[in-house]
């Protein structure tokens, strides 16, 4: 039997909208991925241990608050401290283009912007995992 993919979806931060984090949680879900999701108002540090404890393949992180240049340094920072830095940071939210350029300089996979499609998430999340096999 194929392991099935594992994603943990997370809303960092104040932020409490998470709509789009339940669509995307829905499609890798229907997509046949097990889905973890972590709720509104999670902390880099939660995230972390969520992902380790559930050993995920993929940790999605959406923010639409603004604070995406805080939050994601501070996971990939506690991912490289937990040696965890084999699982794909990807995200989505309101995040300016030259934002994005940086956040994929520092280590963070692909960042979904309004209008991304759910297909275009499945899609990235499955090769990822097909290309990088953490066991």
């Amino acid at each position: 039997m194929e392991k099935r993919i594992r994603v943990l979806v997370a809303k960092a931060g104040l932020d409490g909208h998470d709509r789009g984090a339940k669509v995307v949680a829905a499609a890798l879900r229907d997509a046949g991925m097990e889905v973890i999701y972590t709720g509104l108002r999670q902390t880099p540090e939660t995230i972390v241990n969520a992902a380790i404890q559930e050993d995920v393949d993929a940790i999605g992180v959406s923010i639409l608050s603004g604070a995406h240049m805080t939050i994601f340094p501070r996971i990939l920072e506690l991912m490289k401290e937990k040696n965890v830095d084999d699982i794909l940071l990807f995200g989505g939210g309101i995040i300016p283009e030259e934002d994005v350029k940086k956040l994929k300089e520092m280590g963070v996979g692909e960042l979904f912007t309004p209008g991304s499609s759910t297909k275009e998430i499945v899609e990235y999340v499955r090769k990822w995992v097909e290309e990088h096999p953490r066991y």
